[in-house]
């Protein structure tokens, strides 16, 4: 027995050295990983665009209420603005890649937001504010992929999953802040969406200044031969590319509005003014798991990590499906957490993994795109099996989506020539 205790002392002593060792191998490759300049910027720029964004967007609905637009109007505001988004999001991509000018377009991207928003303030009719609407979301979708090309071509190949989750900490963090800075606004003016609206372009202007002062030094990218868009989609889709956004697409289709968590939270007994703290509080964790999310990804491989995520995701979305209590919703919030951790770097970094570097641009293109036209069936089918069958059915629907998307990424994993 001695002997056995002696033993079994040192292979506990021998597992928890190497462990030791492991953590701290993984904590100096973390300390020692360098994030580049222009993604630092664009980080930068992220977090102050995103928090006058969300200064914004929720008091949208109450402004053009204020107006008299009816709720119909105010649908089709936001469907047409997001619309247009998901569409400029796949022609922008290739027309950075043609023209090699994916610093200039993601610049003018955010340039458009950054002067739309103050014009809102002095917005009297509902038509003008969809038309502020629509130039905002114009430039979201002519910035998005030429920005996610830049943090790709400016990062070690290595790095990439940390550069994208650092960005993603960022900008989650900017609408963590956007909606406390609104609501302090309107606590010492109520319901002065105007006032709002002015001080919400301070944060979007500055960031301009950042991203001409920060991205000035990107890597050039070379230009892609693809004379259309439709030319150079093909090619892009046929390899394990096209795989992966089929796997994306169908995860998507269960990865319904976020406004359902809220709401099922309030069928557990959460109070209306629980919710936007659940909301901040989502945010807050998502920005702080973010990096150490990207850089997990770089060291364990980025497509195991997006696997993980992902049955993290069906793992929070039956817990929703039958969470009875308050603290099971608040839990659940915080394991959301971890699932947007594992996933928002690691997916980005892939398409620059899948893609060539000549058509990075509409890779992230074609990648937002396929995301954005899948979003609004998913909330429609989410809402409807809600709606008939009741909340656990839509939310193990979800569940059984995500794990066929997991199973389905595997292939990438078992035939890694999978375009042959």
């Amino acid at each position: 027995m001695r002997r056995l205790g002696g033993y079994l002392g040192k292979r506990v002593w021998y597992h928890q050295a190497s462990w030791e060792a492991t953590v701290s191998s993984m904590r100096g490759s973390f300390r020692a990983s360098s994030i580049p300049r222009p993604v630092l910027a664009l980080g930068a720029v992220s977090l102050m665009n995103d928090t006058s964004s969300e200064m914004v967007f929720p008091l949208l609905p109450l402004f053009l209420r204020s107006l008299g637009a009816p709720p119909a109007l105010i649908g089709l505001i936001e469907g047409l603005a997001e619309t247009t988004a998901s569409l400029l999001k796949l022609f922008s991509g290739w027309l950075a890649d043609r023209i090699g000018q994916h610093r200039a377009l993601a610049f003018w991207g955010y340039a458009l937001a950054a002067f739309t928003r103050p014009l809102l303030a002095f917005a009297s009719a509902p038509l003008q504010v969809l038309v502020l609407r629509f130039i905002d979301r114009f430039g979201k979708g002519m910035r998005t992929a030429p920005r996610d090309a830049l943090i790709a071509v400016s990062t070690a190949p290595e790095n990439r999953g940390l550069a994208f989750g650092f960005h993603r900490a960022m900008d989650n963090l900017g609408a963590a802040m956007g909606p406390a800075l609104a609501a302090s606004i309107l606590l010492l003016a109520p319901e002065n969406y105007r006032l709002v609206f002015l001080i919400a372009a301070v944060p979007a202007l500055l960031s301009l200044g950042v991203f001409w002062w920060g991205v000035r030094d990107a890597p050039v990218m070379p230009r892609s031969a693809a004379k259309h868009p439709l030319s150079g989609a093909r090619g892009l889709l046929k390899g394990r590319f096209g795989w992966y956004l089929g796997c994306v697409f169908v995860f998507t289709l269960g990865n319904s509005s976020d406004a359902f968590l809220l709401m099922r939270a309030q069928d557990a007994g959460a109070p209306a003014a629980l919710a936007p703290l659940l909301w901040m509080g989502l945010n807050l964790l998502r920005s702080a798991f973010s990096v150490y999310g990207g850089w997990l990804s770089d060291q364990l491989g980025r497509l195991r990590l997006l696997r993980w995520g992902w049955l993290c995701y069906a793992l929070v979305y039956a817990g929703f499906g039958y969470a009875s209590a308050l603290w099971q919703i608040v839990g659940l919030f915080a394991l959301y957490a971890v699932f947007y951790a594992l996933t928002e770097g690691a997916e980005r970094a892939l398409v620059a993994e899948f893609a060539p570097a000549a058509q990075s641009g509409q890779a992230y293109g074609l990648f937002h795109f396929v995301v954005g036209i899948a979003a609004l069936p998913a909330s429609v089918l989410f809402g409807w099996l809600w709606q008939t069958f009741g909340a656990s059915i839509a939310f193990l629907t979800s569940t059984g989506l995500a794990l066929t998307a997991t199973l389905s990424a595997g292939a990438l994993a078992q035939k890694p020539r999978l375009d042959k």
